[in-house]
């Protein structure tokens, strides 16, 4: 479904993506792992076109690459940012209702099952997005590019900051997308939940991919963990 090649990208004269590679099944979950500044976000913020990539990303068969966001968004690549980037001034199921891309036509999910799924937003469904907790807010920037309909969402670090419950949430939240049969590109940090609920992972290091297997092959290679993702 999502197939990257030699992906190359710079902030200034800094050469941060140096040649990345991976892929993306259709209903995968796939982690990406590494440590602070491996290159992950860029990764996935050049995929979406934030950043001018070098390389070739293909969505379901077609280069994406240097197309405008909105345009890969509209093709079903959906993004869910570390900052979430709610609108703090608008109400829960009004954050929701922006995320429609199609109005005439249903998709996997809809506002008011979403909302039935999670009660924490639903009572708080007329509040406005900017007076809820870091949790709710992560939830409600999941299921805002839910309502997208996507194929494919990419998310970066969901559970970053969040209590145990709420990772717990996300986590099933994570589980149910798949289900759903949208594939996940997930950038987490906490290893536990990534290898958990992922069919493969690859590690970052330096800007480029330094391993790829499954999650159980990972947890086999202390070496591995140890140079790149371990404090």
């Amino acid at each position: 479904m999502l197939d990257v090649d030699d992906l190359h990208a710079y902030y200034g004269k800094s050469h941060v993506l140096q040649g990345v590679s991976l892929r993306v099944e259709k209903g995968e979950i796939v982690s990406l792992l590494g440590r602070n500044g491996a290159g992950r976000s860029t990764t996935i913020r050049s995929i979406i076109g934030l950043v001018a990539p070098i390389g070739t990303v293909r969505f379901k068969g077609e280069r994406i690459d240097g197309r405008p966001p909105h345009e890969i968004a509209r093709r079903g690549l959906g993004y869910v940012p570390e900052d979430r980037q709610i609108f703090p001034g608008l109400t829960v199921r009004e954050n929701l209702v922006l995320g429609i891309k199609a109005a005439k036509r249903r998709g996997r999910w809809s506002v008011d099952e979403f909302l039935e799924r999670f009660p924490l937003l639903r009572e708080r469904a007329n509040v406005a997005g900017g007076a809820l907790s870091g949790g709710e807010q992560q939830l409600l920037a999941i299921g805002r590019t839910l309502m997208g309909d996507p194929d494919l969402v990419m998310v970066d670090e969901p559970t970053e900051g969040l209590a145990p419950a709420m990772v717990a949430l996300v986590r099933d939240l994570l589980w149910a997308i798949a289900r759903s049969g949208v594939a996940i590109l997930l950038i987490e940090q906490r290893l536990a939940i990534a290898l958990d609920i992922a069919d493969r992972v690859y590690v970052m290091g330096h800007g480029r991919i330094v391993f790829e297997g499954a999650p159980d092959a990972l947890r086999g290679a202390p070496t591995v963990r140890g140079e790149w993702l371990e404090v």
